[in-house]
């Protein structure tokens, strides 16, 4: 292994790196085993995920979950992926496992990619000034239908918010941002040392199993939508492929789907029919329990309550708004995870949501 020398007959130096390289190969081993066991001996090729693997992302169903590092915390997935292959993905210490259920849908990337908002901010930036006013006039000029100017500037307001709490920026004046030249390289070491490099995003919480037949904008529903490509005939993929004509079937039971033959055609606005039942449904039973009256939200529509719970639908989780009369659902976000029992408002654009905290009086857009 190369890991001492043999200085003369017998005698033997060891490499002063040699504790770490031989520590290294047994926390290897010991992941090879953890995933084995995930995968109930099933022939599988494994893999570790690597952060900065060319932007690679990995999508499929947590199989198993646990503490990498008890002294630190840290947490770990086992991913059946949808490519055939078993992924064991290191968490970052403030990744709860909580958050990732065994059997849910979870897509795993790098965090450390440069954003979006980060670019358009430097491009919009004059003598490293970025003005709030300027971007809203061209969003207005480039506006599209469901996206709103307004939301497009403070999305990106929100962004520069973080970042002069990283140091990055400085806000001069209201509306007035004085940002770096290399912002967006920046950014990215930001997010990377803010998010450790893993990134994981809940899909669903609902094993396919589930998925297959429940009244519900599932992702399925978007796999469907999207011609189930990319998926392997191993594990999870095959999984997959045998979950969506299930899902395929029960749609059709709904009057939301055809088959022609091997094609299925799709009803329009499918995601939007199957979230609205579901919520309709949802929206019934808090009603009946608690006796205040739904009140649906529309497009563009602002709406604003306490805070009362969060109802885990098929369609995601949702937030309870109480008024005192009635009671609207709106998308969740993480960032009220921490504002239960306190004053919210949300404005509803084109399946989005921002949300603002605190009365109506010096409420902060997040």
């Amino acid at each position: 292994m190369g890991l001492a020398d043999e200085t003369q007959p017998g005698t033997w130096a060891v490499h002063a790196d040699a504790e770490k390289t031989l520590r290294t190969l047994g926390e290897r081993g010991d992941i090879i085993r953890t995933m084995q066991r995930a995968m109930r001996g099933e022939p599988r090729e494994l893999a570790v995920f690597e952060p900065g693997d060319d932007g690679r992302t990995i999508l499929g169903r947590v199989a198993a979950k646990g503490l990498a590092d008890e002294l630190r915390d840290r947490g770990y997935l086992v991913i059946d992926g949808v490519d055939g292959k078993a992924h064991y993905v290191a968490l970052n210490a403030r990744d709860e496992l909580a958050n990732y259920p065994t059997g849910a849908v979870v897509e795993v990337k790098g965090s450390a990619d440069v954003r979006a908002a980060d670019r358009n901010i430097a491009a919009l930036a004059s003598d490293g000034l970025y003005r709030t006013d300027h971007h809203l006039a061209i969003a207005q000029g480039q506006a599209m239908p469901g996206r709103d100017p307004q939301e497009v500037v403070a999305a990106h307001v929100r962004r520069l918010e973080a970042l002069r709490r990283g140091g990055i920026v400085e806000r001069v004046a209201e509306g007035l941002w004085k940002v770096p030249g290399d912002l967006a390289e920046r950014g990215r070491q930001y997010d990377a040392q803010r998010l450790g490099g893993v990134a994981v995003e809940l899909k669903s919480h609902l094993p396919i199993e589930r998925q297959a037949r429940v009244i519900g904008a599932t992702w399925l529903d978007q796999q469907l939508i999207g011609g189930g490509s990319g998926l392997g005939d191993l594990g999870f993929g095959g999984e997959v492929k045998e979950a969506l004509q299930k899902r395929a079937d029960f749609l059709a039971e709904q009057g939301l789907a055809e088959r022609r033959g091997q094609r299925v055609i799709l009803a329009r606005n499918l995601l939007g029919t199957l979230r609205n039942r579901e919520l309709a449904q949802a929206a019934k039973d808090i009603a009946g329990e608690t006796g205040l009256e739904h009140r649906p939200v529309a497009d563009g529509q602002r709406v604003a309550g306490i805070y009362r719970r969060s109802v885990m639908l098929a369609s995601g989780r949702y937030a309870m708004l109480d008024d005192g009369m009635g009671f609207s659902l709106v998308p969740w976000k993480p960032v009220i995870e921490q504002r239960l029992g306190q004053q919210l408002a949300a404005t509803v654009r084109g399946g989005g949501v921002s949300w603002e905290i605190g009365r109506q009086k010096g409420m902060s857009i997040i």
